[in-house]
């Protein structure tokens, strides 16, 4: 890729990504990148060299720039604004215009003249023969709603594509034509046969309506998984704060053992006795505190129907019904799904008991790593003494 084309992606991606209106839903940086590629896939097809290349390439980069500037005539706009980057940027004028001109290409009902114009124009268009086809036609109609352009009812939408698909568009490359030509065709087959079954087609829209009603509001739903992933990685951290403890306090009551416990018998050492005793004491009620923190505490693992009819029970926690039947909780899972606000109510369940146990946990941390502070200086000091004051090299007075 040359220094130019790297440039103008940067500034086509920061322009599309800062300054286009929100309500830009289909012609957008997503749009841009998939232009782009597309636009890779023919040349790597076609041999038109590198100059060639380049211009293709910085035009589907900034085809569609004009959009920040609105939609009516954002062709111009678009080669405008190309015509004046390219200038900043010491492309020449004569190949920023050529530039330009491939822009223009794009402008819906132009006929290409070259390959070059055919090529991007099958680029601007290559989503009529993927399958992120309705993704991105539901972004478009959404697109002209917000921008108060038209506002249509699905069959209206769905009348209009296959009107353009019919009558209005057309690969003109013959790697298109022979590649993508395929995907456009079953794409159609899916609207024409979306037309046979209005009915059915109503009803989903029904039942999409209905479900959407009744479904949880986004920020309601990121609320609880947030809460909850930070829940779960605040008892992933304490765990492992805990299991850190042992691991170190087993080394040093193994050391201690291998170490210093067969030297304590030999009476010129006994000045070690106590320094080692405090070491160990200390040592050993860390680890059992670690071990308190980390130990999980198992319900009972049964519920009665009353309780599932009740909503007492919260039956998005295995120690309510790890001893349970399968049949029994699938029904009563059942229960759970039909009713939002049980299902709201076990939500907040789970996270309130979880909340508990953290806080729980991170006591028992809190007092472990003083008791293992404390146990280091006062071990330390205790060594330090005994050393000093009573073994080999002690002062005398």
């Amino acid at each position: 890729m040359s220094e130019i084309v790297e440039k103008t992606e940067r500034f086509a991606s920061k322009l599309l990504t800062e300054k286009l209106d929100p309500r830009f839903l289909y012609h957008n940086l997503r749009h841009t990148q998939r232009v782009v590629k597309s636009t890779k896939e023919l040349l790597n097809f076609y041999s038109l060299g590198d100059d060639e290349n380049e211009k293709l390439l910085l035009a589907a980069w900034l085809h569609d720039i004009g959009y920040v500037e609105g939609g009516e005539n954002h062709e111009e706009a678009s080669c405008k604004m190309a015509m004046s980057f390219l200038g900043e940027n010491g492309y020449g004028t004569a190949d920023a215009t050529q530039v330009c001109k491939l822009i223009m290409a794009t402008k819906m009902g132009y006929e290409p003249q070259n390959l070059s114009e055919e090529i991007i124009r099958d680029a601007d268009t290559s989503h009529f023969a993927q399958s992120s086809y309705w993704e991105t036609t539901d972004y478009l109609k959404e697109e002209l709603k917000l921008l108060g352009i038209a506002d249509f009812s699905s069959k209206e939408w769905r009348e209009k594509n296959i009107q353009m698909f019919r009558d209005h568009h057309g690969f003109y490359t013959d790697y298109a034509k022979e590649n993508w030509g395929e995907g456009k065709e079953r794409n159609l087959k899916q609207l024409l046969k979306e037309k046979k079954t209005e009915k059915n087609i109503a009803k989903k829209e029904a039942l999409k309506a209905k479900y959407k009603n009744e479904s949880p509001d986004r920020s309601i739903q990121t609320l609880y998984r947030v809460t909850l992933k930070n829940h779960l990685k605040l008892s992933d951290i304490a765990d492992t704060k805990a299991n850190l403890l042992l691991s170190v306090n087993a080394i040093i009551i193994s050391l201690v053992l291998a170490n210093l416990l067969t030297k304590l018998d030999n009476p010129s050492n006994a000045y070690l006795i106590y320094p080692t005793f405090v070491l160990i004491i200390f040592s050993v009620a860390s680890m059992v505190l670690s071990v308190l923190a980390t130990r999980p505490n198992i319900t009972s693992g049964r519920f009665t129907k009353e309780d599932v009819e009740q909503k007492r029970v919260n039956l998005l926690f295995f120690g309510n019904f790890h001893k349970m039947e399968l049949k029994e909780y699938e029904w009563a899972l059942q229960e759970l799904i039909k009713d939002k606000e049980y299902v709201y109510s076990s939500l907040t369940k789970d996270l309130y008991y979880l909340g508990l146990v953290l806080n729980r946990k991170y006591k028992i941390l809190r007092v472990t790593y003083t008791i293992f502070m404390l146990g280091m200086i006062i071990s330390v000091v205790a060594f330090g003494i005994a050393f000093r004051f009573f073994g080999p090299d002690r002062i005398t007075f």
